[in-house]
């Protein structure tokens, strides 16, 4: 599974404007809104790994009003159900295309890291990447300053780019 090498660009603007972060009140209020997607060609497996990191505040807000129900990510009442609402909300959120064909992303689990969920989907049987298109729109009904950054790699090269509401398309080509 892709696991962050990025892990730190989310806190890069929290240490550099005062560590806000780690603010008493960071639950009430947090002036960046940032989810972090890695989209990872594995030659080894011929698969997309996908992992996608965000808030959990932010992420339960967005759950609940797809869902029209209370979300607690860090103690779920029922786990399987939050699995079905997490993968559903995702895979409604965040679409891929590579060499102009879409992915089914399946979902592979969620785990929580400090104030952030990280999710996990791949998508298989992929035999080459020279071209991957995202659509990515998450979070974008919770507040319109949110900034979704796509990080992917192919082959060894590394690419990036940023969403920012209300454009929701990028596409790299390797």
């Amino acid at each position: 599974m892709v696991i962050s090498l990025y892990k730190w660009l989310l806190l890069l603007p929290f240490l550099v404007s005062g560590n806000l972060f780690f603010h008493p009140t960071y639950k009430e209020y947090h002036p960046y809104y940032v989810s972090v997607t890695e989209i990872e060609y594995s030659n080894a497996d011929k698969e997309i790994q996908v992992a996608c990191k965000i808030f959990t505040d932010d992420f339960e807000q967005a759950l609940k009003g797809m869902y029209n129900t209370k979300i607690d990510l860090y103690h779920p009442k029922d786990k399987v159900l939050l699995d079905k609402q997490i993968a559903g909300y995702i895979q409604k959120h965040l679409h891929l295309k590579a060499d102009g064909k879409t992915l089914n992303l399946n979902y592979a689990g969620f785990e929580i890291e400090g104030e952030a969920a990280w999710c996990f989907f791949s998508a298989g049987n992929i035999t080459t990447v020279k071209n991957i298109e995202i659509f990515n729109d998450l979070l974008y009904e919770h507040k319109k300053e949110q900034v979704n950054i796509m990080h992917t790699k192919v082959n060894g090269d590394r690419k990036s780019g940023r969403l920012s509401y209300p454009d929701t398309g990028i596409q790299f080509t390797f």
